[in-house]
């Protein structure tokens, strides 16, 4: 058998799901005996037969990365409740296996799976998808890509008509159903670290839960960023999260500006100054980045 076909039949006998009982299956996807499989990829020993050698490995690839995937999602496992993340976290990962080398990306695909899977998430699920939308872009602007800020001096005598603004590729732009940020903060800080302790946080998260769970489902604007490397979520104003996501879709500033004031409360005498306080604000925090290969922005 050629590496790669071996590696390949490694690997799936790895990921395979495991039973109710946490062992392995005795059958493969493709109806072949385990055992069978074990036996052309891996060696016995004095102590352990072929299938119970790659057992080991099917059993601890699924512990890590039912555990990873807990560590990454702790707002959505206080949403949904223990029983029924434990469940979606496996039906997820069998559904959507790991394709990184990396287990940053496991929840990659987690709320494109549960809009497809809505039986998934009960009665909560539009909560549940701005749990899982908040959570993820936490982790992609902890370490997503970052490129060098403009100078704001370098917008100098351009066009609005013409100029496009970028962001940076780490800034996530969240129009949201609840308040799943002061939720997720609050969940965070209750996380006990002792028994004792445990079980109260625990009861705390869930009238936690409840509360926002009863709540009228309301509009929030969020940015999810970062800064010397801590993630932030800063609450945005309609019109701030209108001009930054119409940028961010390659409007012209001239253009994105305009659709963010339409049908605003905000007097018109008053626009340029909320303007201008949003721009200096956003650049001071570095969210606009300079053109590929030079440090000024230049028009269209």
């Amino acid at each position: 058998m050629k590496l790669r076909a071996l590696q390949r039949r490694m690997a799936g006998a790895v990921m395979a799901p495991l039973t109710q009982t946490e062992r392995m299956r005795r059958f493969a996807v493709d109806g072949r005996p385990m055992a069978r499989v074990a036996e052309q990829i891996i060696k016995p020993n004095d102590r352990l037969t072929s299938f119970e050698r790659l057992e080991i490995y099917n059993r601890q690839y699924w512990f890590r990365v039912l555990d990873g995937f807990s560590e990454d999602f702790p707002g959505l496992r206080a949403v949904l409740g223990d029983r029924r993340f434990d469940a979606v976290a496996k039906a997820y990962l069998t559904d959507c296996p790991s394709r990184s080398f990396t287990m940053r990306n496991l929840g990659s695909r987690l709320e494109a799976w549960l809009r497809k899977r809505p039986e998934h998430a009960g009665v909560r699920l539009e909560l549940a998808l701005d749990m899982v939308r908040l959570e993820w872009a936490e982790i992609d602007a902890f370490d997503g890509a970052a490129q060098p800020p403009f100078k704001p001096e370098s917008l100098a005598g351009a066009d609005p008509g013409k100029l496009h603004l970028r962001l940076q590729p780490y800034l996530h732009l969240l129009d949201l159903h609840y308040p799943v940020d002061d939720l997720l903060l609050a969940i965070k800080h209750d996380t006990g670290t002792d028994v004792a302790s445990n079980a109260f946080n625990e009861r705390q998260k869930r009238k936690k839960v409840s509360a926002v769970a009863r709540l009228k489902p309301t509009a929030v604007y969020l940015a999810v960023h970062r800064v010397d490397f801590f993630v932030y979520f800063r609450r945005l104003d309609r019109e701030e999260f209108t001009i930054l996501y119409a940028l961010q879709k390659g409007r012209t500033l001239d253009r994105a500006v305009e659709l963010g004031f339409r049908s605003s409360a905000i007097p018109i005498t008053e626009r340029p100054d909320h303007a201008a306080a949003w721009f200096q604000n956003w650049a001071s925090l570095g969210w606009f980045v300079a053109e590929e290969g030079s440090s000024k922005i230049v028009p269209s």
